[in-house]
């Protein structure tokens, strides 16, 4: 189990001059698909799972557009990846192991996913609470937060209430207990 959580840091750690070789897009693939998510390019509709069948061809001509980090070991280490993305406008985070509240203050504080991002999903990522639910009122374009089955949220009402004031024109969907 050891081992495990430290092969996840390895493949989370950021290699600043990889972004600037190949530019932001490209690097956060490569890191996401290490870890197991799958992303989406803009005007594409499949999902790109296999980091060994990254799109090749002028560098900065694909957009990740979505992130499905379902079951994959992303960790806060690796969000820096995140701070190049202009164009993400969907991000799941399911059974995410390593995502807690700092990831998602990381995610909110994200200057760029503060513009694009539009949609957000995060399920069954336990060590999530009230606290990183909140820090997302900087995320000022979100349209749609779908939580659910997140066992450390508490205080529900209060939670979806400053979330609310901070953002009116949020559509929150609650699947919680």
């Amino acid at each position: 189990r050891l081992f495990w959580g430290w092969l996840n840091a390895v493949f989370n750690k950021v290699d600043y001059e990889r972004i600037q070789a190949v530019g932001p897009d490209r690097a956060a693939s490569e890191w996401l698909l290490r870890c197991g998510a799958l992303v989406r390019y803009q005007g594409y509709q499949k999902w790109q799972q296999d980091y060994n069948g990254l799109p090749t061809g002028p560098l900065g001509k694909y957009k990740i557009e979505a992130i499905n980090a379902t079951d994959s070991c992303i960790m806060y280490r690796g969000f820096d990846y995140l701070d190049g993305l202009e164009h993400v406008t969907e991000i799941k985070l399911q059974k995410c192991i390593y995502i807690q509240d700092e990831c998602l203050q990381r995610l909110s504080e994200t200057k760029n996913l503060q513009k694009s991002l539009l949609q957000l999903k995060i399920i069954s990522c336990g060590n999530v609470t009230d606290k990183g639910i909140i820090a997302l009122h900087k995320l000022t374009n979100l349209e749609h937060l779908y939580l659910s089955d997140l066992p450390g949220i508490r205080q529900k009402e209060t939670t979806v209430r400053i979330l609310q004031q901070a953002l009116p024109n949020l559509e929150l969907e609650l699947d919680l207990e």
